[in-house]
């Protein structure tokens, strides 16, 4: 059976616990031995089969006790309650990584590697991101708030740019990295004033990034 053609257009932010540069970028292990991660994008431009995507949001918050490719995590996502029924709908069967090609996406990556999918969240999203200026925030009150700002030198505080570009990726093609904050409450706990963070502008369908 043809799978249901889908994209979804619009920036990213990504905020992990492990050191800046994010071991996973290169196929290394974990800094601290486990992954514990946010992700968040707006939807500038997209659709699910006939359904329009464009305007909607989209968080994630994720927990693996150690490293994500030996499985075991947990997932919690929440989605803006401005989104339709059927946009809620068609996000979550894309989040869930179905619809889409074997090892396509992020999405259908780590569906096979999470245990444990909590039911989703429908809850107000504020998303707000200058991604040339690696200066952003992803926030729902009550339950998350992630910081994003540049890397900075430790003997001069300058800022320092460095961006990645994975020509394969099922994330993205090219990222910003910069520093992150999270602080997350609920079933999927999330903390740490450091870490690893990306910032991007995402090109995903059903057949990958691009």
């Amino acid at each position: 059976m043809a799978l249901i053609e889908w994209r979804m257009q619009g920036p990213e932010i990504a905020n992990c616990n492990c050191n800046w540069g994010c071991p996973c970028q290169f196929n290394a292990l974990p800094t601290h031995g486990n992954c514990r991660a946010v992700t968040g994008m707006r939807v500038d431009s997209g659709y699910f089969g006939d359904v329009s995507l464009g305007g909607v949001k989209w968080a994630g918050m994720f927990a693996w006790p150690g490293p994500i490719h030996q499985g075991g995590g947990q997932a919690l996502v929440v989605i803006d309650p401005a989104a339709t029924d059927a946009q809620r709908s068609a996000l979550l069967t894309i989040l869930s990584g179905q619809e889409t090609e074997p090892g396509a996406t992020i999405f259908n990556v780590f569906a096979t590697v999470i245990a444990t999918l909590h039911p989703p969240l429908f809850l107000p999203i504020d998303f707000e991101l200058d991604i040339d200026r690696r200066m952003g925030r992803l926030t729902i009150d009550g339950l998350m708030n992630t910081k994003i700002s540049p890397i900075r030198n430790p003997v001069t505080g300058a800022e320092h740019r460095a961006r990645v570009s994975l020509p394969g990726g099922f994330e993205y093609r090219e990222a910003e990295f910069a520093n992150g904050e999270t602080h997350a409450e609920g079933v999927v706990p999330l903390s740490w004033s450091s870490g690893h963070a990306h910032v991007a502008m995402l090109n995903l369908s059903t057949h990958g990034a691009s």
